[in-house]
């Protein structure tokens, strides 16, 4: 499951994911948000918190998140990825390079920070 994080400055989008994420969720939740997002910005920021409930993502779920990142390969800002999940704490740490943005990294105790990073005002 995919639900929108409220209370972020404007040009900034939140998303937490719980449970299994499958494809459906992207399309009902996350790309529509996004789109309208990049409708109104040119770049944007985002917190993408993955829960400890966490149980994966389908395959269609992450074709759409691949899709949605291609789209807006240069539209990215900052991107903030809060987890512990194992698995994509390392894959993020490994591949964190190829993510068209400034990125960060952080476990869940590190949620207040990450919002606070992701809030900063532009250099």
């Amino acid at each position: 499951m995919i639900e929108q994080i409220e209370g972020l400055p404007a040009g900034t989008l939140g998303f937490r994911a719980s449970g299994r994420v499958t494809a459906a969720d992207y399309e009902r939740v996350l790309v529509p948000d996004v789109e309208a997002a990049f409708a109104l910005n040119r770049k944007l920021r985002l917190l993408y918190l993955v829960d400890e409930d966490f149980t994966g993502f389908d395959p269609g779920a992450m074709w759409d998140d691949a899709k949605l990142g291609m789209r807006h390969l240069s539209g990215w800002d900052r991107v903030a990825l809060v987890t512990d999940v194992p698995w994509l704490r390392m894959t993020a740490t490994a591949m964190g390079f190829v993510i068209p943005a400034e990125f960060r990294l952080f476990g869940l105790a590190g949620l207040a920070a990450a919002k606070a990073w992701i809030s900063e005002p532009a250099a």
